[in-house]
């Protein structure tokens, strides 16, 4: 992830990293940050979710219409043009004002309108081409430049070009969508115009080393249950009985762990709080004392995609936990509440329907299984070290 003050892009696979970074100028406060985002090919899997319907049009060379179930290969043909459309809040040049216009995305550029929707030649007037231009999303939009939303982003040109372009490096064309869907839309729209084909080739590139590796070796193949309890093992024949001791010394393992970390190196305050849960704290999907508006942050940055989550403790209540989950490229957040059944305390995200011992084998049963939450934990956010 390549980031400045104000505004940042992902790098493409197959960008050089010196190239980005000698591209945004040298007098500029750069920074890389390296971090996980699972949404960064989302598009090629589910491109409905990316392009809703109202901001697409997709037509042919003998304007035969395309069905939108190969809407990712118009962007890829040349023999196709696919048409982004939509309003779009645009910042005037040296003025704090935004105006609102209807914008066309095509192969040849970035166009707004000056008649309302019309999308006649006299009518559309040019904005912008990315040809020799970067597409940025701007942080800290409605502070800094007082846009009417945070889902603003902005078009910069590379820095080897401005001699040519008589363009300063602080020149940049500000937009602002309205949502996070629709700027979304226009910014990966951009991404598939500008790189095409190459995108598709970075996307299957780890797939098809991990077809030509194989996927079990003989060891794994020849492995069994073993029973070390009594005087002579035993290899266990019954599946039952290797499932049931293999859940037991699960639980055996962690008890034992809880009680080994709870007097080494954790805050008093911790084991007061939560009890025998001291081992939750090494795993990389917990993020103890995070604010709701810091989860969301922290998941959309790693990508809205379906089973994205983290586990935090809960502001409002110190005794509850709270699972953000992200599912339709909406992020809900779940409570998760302390059931005390007889002296043994236990986990619950049903009201106590389905209970568990500590919050990993709550993870480890909705990685496997929905239950009650709209999708399955697939992605764990992790910590970001800068």
């Amino acid at each position: 992830m390549f980031q400045q003050v104000l505004k940042k892009r992902t790098i493409e696979d197959h960008e050089d990293v010196m190239d980005v970074v000698s591209g945004s100028g040298m007098d500029t406060d750069s920074r890389l940050y390296f971090r996980k985002n699972y949404a960064k090919y989302e598009f090629f899997k589910k491109p409905l979710d990316f392009f809703p319907d109202q901001m697409v049009s997709i037509s042919t060379e003998t304007n035969g219409i395309v069905d939108h179930s190969e809407l990712i290969e118009t962007f890829l043909k040349s023999s196709t043009c696919p048409e982004i459309h939509g309003h779009l809040h645009v910042k005037e040049q040296s003025k704090k004002s935004w105006k609102k216009f209807y914008f066309v995305l095509r192969r040849s550029g970035l166009y707004f309108s000056t008649k309302g929707t019309s999308k006649e030649p006299r009518h559309l007037q040019f904005f912008a081409d990315f040809t020799d231009s970067d597409i940025y999303t701007v942080l800290s939009a409605k502070k800094m430049y007082g846009a009417p939303t945070e889902f603003a982003f902005c078009v910069k040109y590379n820095v080897s070009l401005q001699a040519t372009k008589c363009t300063s490096a602080r020149d940049l064309k500000l937009l602002c969508a309205d949502d996070e869907q629709t700027k979304t839309c226009w910014i990966t729209a951009i991404r598939l115009l500008k790189f095409g084909m190459q995108l598709y080739q970075n996307f299957i590139q780890p797939h098809q080393k991990q077809k030509a590796s194989p996927m079990r070796s003989i060891s794994e193949n020849s492995l069994v249950a073993m029973d070390f309890s009594g005087q002579k093992t035993r290899v266990i024949e019954n599946p039952s009985e290797a499932l049931s001791v293999a859940v037991e010394e699960g639980l055996s393992w962690r008890r034992k762990s809880c009680h080994r970390l709870s007097g080494h190196g954790i805050p008093s305050s911790t084991q007061s709080s939560v009890p025998n849960l001291a081992i939750h704290l090494a795993q990389p999907w917990f993020h103890g004392k995070l604010s709701r508006e810091e989860a969301q942050h922290l998941i959309i940055q790693q990508g809205l995609i379906d089973g994205v989550f983290l586990l935090r403790e809960s502001q409002s209540n110190p005794k509850t936990f709270v699972l953000s989950l992200c599912h339709m490229q909406k992020i809900k957040h779940f409570q998760i509440l302390p059931v005390d059944d007889e002296g043994e305390l236990f986990y619950t995200l049903d009201d106590g329907q389905t209970r568990f011992t500590d919050l990993i084998q709550l993870v480890e049963f909705y990685q496997l299984n929905r239950g009650t939450l709209p999708c399955r934990l697939k992605h764990h956010c992790t910590r970001i070290t800068l």
